[in-house]
């Protein structure tokens, strides 16, 4: 069996997004409403800058204590996100995300069109087991040879 690429594993929404200067408030409510856990920040017509997840909002706002209705969310977003291609495959998206620290990957094409956000719970136990033993044995080369 083929293994499923990162666009094949997200159900077909639409691009949940905000313009830059949007509030905090407002990423937290378009993610409760959307039931996703990141909101990507694009600049009209189609320009990603950045991506703003309940983590962040987590560690950015809350522990911060910054005020949601006035903090925009170009203040707290990631910057320039690592996106993925449609074809990769789910394992190699969960390695990178394992490796990184991250949740959640924009999906975009070479032409720059954003077709959603892989989230780590698209992806299987079984693709997120594969990912974690290629991730544990490139932490046991890298120790190693360093």
């Amino acid at each position: 069996m083929a293994e499923r690429t990162v666009f094949q594993s997200i159900s077909p929404k639409r691009v949940v997004s905000l313009n830059p200067q949007a509030s905090v408030r407002d990423a937290a409510g378009v993610m409760t409403r959307a039931n996703c856990g990141s909101v990507l920040v694009i600049e009209p017509p189609d320009s990603l800058l950045g991506i703003v997840t309940e983590r962040d909002l987590m560690t950015r706002v809350l522990a911060r204590a910054l005020d949601p209705e006035s903090t925009s969310v170009r203040e707290v977003m990631t910057h320039h996100p690592i996106c993925v291609p449609p074809q990769m495959r789910v394992s190699d998206a969960v390695l990178i995300m394992l490796e990184r620290g991250f949740r959640h990957l924009p999906i975009v094409t070479a032409d720059h069109r954003i077709l959603g956000v892989f989230s780590i719970r698209d992806a299987l136990p079984r693709e997120i087991g594969g990912a974690q033993s290629v991730a544990e044995f490139n932490e046991q080369i890298n120790d190693a040879l360093g």
